[in-house]
């Protein structure tokens, strides 16, 4: 059942609430759907599956569809993935001829219609070939890091983007030179999920011991899907630099995305370097089920890490600010957006660097309660469900009104 968007007004106040209520109306009569390549594992699918029931609850007629594809696409678009974060890979002509064919393919069997489509990442961006056959207007969604992208395959990817009535990106350096209106916005975190509600003390202790461990000593952790971008080898490679001065121990947890086949290799590789350390955890978390863990593990820790190479937004890191804990990350992609060095968190920029500072947390609980609270206050006022929602009504109502500048 769709939840009731009231149940947020405690957190950001009647108003805000009466505004996404009003804007909601505005949108009588139109039909919105979703596409994307995963139901499960990411933050694409996890904001997916929070912001489609509050805007039903708000009387939107919205719904989401996840595209098929094969193992062949899928390493493709991992390819085209981390070309558009800025790796040296070559898109060979029979890979392109791949991603064309599946999203071909998923123009035949998926049922598009509706009066706005939201389509998110690379993944499907070819549907807009359709485009011309719907009176529907079209809305790219990039929730990547695509400000240092590999030229030669986001050249292969831009006509396509071109064709949107709109394009949304996360970050203001991710924007790029497009021939469509271009728009802003971050993601965010819903405050009541399982993943973010607030626990009790006996919660967090029961996941403790489901993991087995330790409650007596401090946890430095990061829970990320096994990417090489989320540099896993270099948080152990921090622990290492860390243990040296303070007794803690690590706690490595990660998903498995359908759409991206490296994981179970990145996973293999963490295993491999943990191999024998028994101050190293290393937790593999379903999505479907386990927000809870998530939630609980988090507020267990005494360090949250988020060792990235690119990101393009990093909720993780929204996560563990809205839990008041302190975190050390890198700056990269839309993780600054989220902390003002020294006053809500720690950016670094090297594994030494991030060593030094979670060793610098560790030795002062009071400044790391200091930034937690900091953190959550920043989240509070920037990143929760109810501002995402607020702006992409907005959005859906701008496609019908021409101006250059739109206030989201």
């Amino acid at each position: 059942m769709p939840e009731d968007i009231r149940v947020y007004e405690p957190i950001v106040g009647k108003a805000a609430i009466e505004e996404l209520i009003l804007l909601a109306k505005c949108l009588k009569g139109k039909k919105i759907q979703n596409v994307n390549s995963t139901a499960t594992g990411g933050g694409v699918a996890e904001i997916l599956n929070h912001v489609i029931p509050l805007l039903q609850s708000l009387g939107v007629d919205v719904s989401w569809i996840v595209m098929k594809g094969n193992e062949r696409f899928f390493q493709v678009t991992k390819k085209i993935h981390n070309a558009l974060h800025g790796q040296k890979v070559r898109l060979t002509k029979k890979e392109m001829n791949i991603y064309l064919e599946v999203n071909k393919q998923n123009l035949k069997e998926l049922p598009l219609g509706a009066d706005i489509l939201f389509i998110h990442d690379p993944q499907p961006a070819a549907l807009i070939e359709k485009k011309s056959k719907l009176r529907s207007k079209w809305i790219w969604r990039c929730h990547i890091d695509l400000s240092n992208p590999n030229k030669a395959v986001w050249n292969f990817l831009k006509p396509f983007v071109n064709k949107y009535d709109a394009a949304i990106f996360s970050e203001a350096s991710f924007s790029q030179n497009l021939k469509v209106r271009e728009f802003l916005i971050s993601p965010s975190i819903n405050p009541l999920s399982e993943k973010n509600r607030e626990l009790t003390g006996v919660e967090i202790l029961s996941v403790l011991k489901k993991y087995d461990l330790p409650h007596d000593k401090p946890l430095i952790m990061q829970i990320s899907r096994f990417d090489r971008l989320k540099d896993p080898i270099g948080v152990i490679e921090v622990f290492k630099l860390v243990r040296k001065y303070v007794d803690c121990d690590l706690v490595l947890g990660g998903s498995h995305a359908a759409d991206d086949p490296e994981s179970g290799e990145v996973l293999a590789e963490v295993r491999n370097m943990a191999r024998g350390d028994k101050q190293i955890h290393i937790l593999v978390i379903d999505p479907k089920t386990n927000d809870f863990d998530v939630n609980a593990l988090q507020r267990a820790s005494s360090v949250i890490l988020q060792k990235s190479i690119r990101e393009g937004f990093a909720l993780t890191v929204t996560e563990a600010l809205w839990k008041a804990k302190p975190v050390v990350a890198s700056a990269v992609g839309g993780i600054p957006l989220q902390i003002a060095h020294k006053y809500n968190g720690l950016l670094t920029y090297t594994i030494e660097g991030a060593a030094f500072l979670v060793k610098q947390l560790l030795n002062s609980p009071e400044y790391a309660a200091r930034l937690g609270l900091n953190g959550k206050e920043h989240v509070r006022n920037n990143f929760l469900i109810t501002r995402h929602i607020r702006q992409y009504l907005l959005l859906f109502l701008a496609l019908y009104h021409k101006s250059d500048i739109v206030y989201l």
